[in-house]
């Protein structure tokens, strides 16, 4: 069965990646836009019988909401299914609505939920994601079957050189993100062979407002610590955790996440000397970034191009219609 790959964001280094590690062109689409803002979307190739991918990261800006590409995204898919596709798969490096995954004030959506509801009432068959929110979540909210990759691959290159300087650790920022990091040191300490330590930030979120940070549970003292999160939007649960993190002794502290959102004042968060160094995937394009300030000089982008191709590889050949 034909494989084909669409992409909806225009110009993606990491679709054309994608696409380079699976040998398969890019199949063409047309993205027609109408005067009042409405858009039509149709595939130039004829997707009758085929295994079809789209991918399309749902994060918001330049040019359009994550409202906007969710709903693009959606009615693509259907397209396809109306023209006779055995089965589409949506391909989302960020999922939007992803962090929306409980109630914890009277009254509240379920962003996550609904958001799967939407894809399955579409007819998708399958989501691929990298590095959900919150994993039992994610998966729990979706009825259709799911893949969710982990990011901490395309750090090795990076971590086995801050590995050269002495002892590490990995880091959570908040409880919630404490089993992302224990994952990550594992999956280090089995790459390094060597043990690596792991430490806890205590950080609070309650409307919008942070709180706590301050307190750090293990053993920082002369390691370099990699303050690992799913993403960076302000940079300020980042910094936090960098501050805290040096006071208890570490020598440094790299910001490392798999979503570089980077909303203002991340930039400038970001800047502060207690982070040595930030990396990103290429997820999210840093295009909120402009110029030569400090943080431009110290952040390091890693693609997850390879990670989407074997998954989608694996997706195809394990598929029997």
């Amino acid at each position: 069965m034909d494989l084909q790959l669409f992409s909806l964001d225009p110009g993606s280094a990491l679709a054309a990646g994608v696409a380079r590690e699976l040998g398969a062109p890019l199949s063409p689409h047309e993205d027609r836009n109408f005067e009042d803002g409405e858009h039509k979307l149709r595939p130039l190739v004829d997707p009758r019988g085929a295994d079809a991918f789209v991918i399309a990261s749902l994060h918001g800006g330049p040019q359009a909401s994550p409202h906007d590409k969710l709903c693009l995204l959606l009615m693509f898919l259907a397209t396809l299914r109306d023209h006779g596709a055995a089965r589409v798969t949506a391909v989302v490096p960020y999922l939007a609505y992803a962090r929306k995954d409980r109630q914890t004030k009277p009254f509240d959506p379920l962003g996550l939920r609904y958001v799967a509801q939407l894809f399955e009432a579409m007819g998708t068959a399958q989501l691929i994601v990298l590095e959900a929110h919150n994993v039992a979540a994610f998966q729990s909210a979706f009825r259709c079957p799911t893949v969710h990759i982990d990011s901490c691959p395309a750090f090795d290159a990076l971590a086995e050189r801050w590995a050269e300087r002495g002892p590490i650790a990995v880091a959570s920022p908040d409880p919630g993100g404490v089993k992302r990091a224990l994952l990550w040191r594992e999956h280090l300490e089995v790459r390094l062979r060597r043990p690596v330590g792991f430490a806890m930030i205590d950080k609070r979120r309650s409307a919008g407002v942070v709180s706590g940070g301050h307190l750090v549970a293990g053993e920082v003292e002369g390691q370099s610590v990699l303050l690992f999160d799913d993403l960076i939007a302000s940079g300020e649960t980042m910094r936090r955790g960098a501050l805290a993190l040096r006071e208890h002794g570490a020598q440094d502290v790299i910001a490392v996440a798999a979503h570089g959102l980077f909303i203002a004042p991340a930039a400038d968060a970001l800047a502060d000397p207690a982070i040595t160094e930030v990396a990103v995937t290429d997820s999210v394009p840093p295009f909120r970034l402009t110029g030569d300030g400090p943080l431009a000089r110290k952040l390091h982008g890693v693609s997850v191009a390879a990670l989407f191709a074997q998954s989608i590889r694996a997706c195809h050949a394990g598929w029997a219609p």
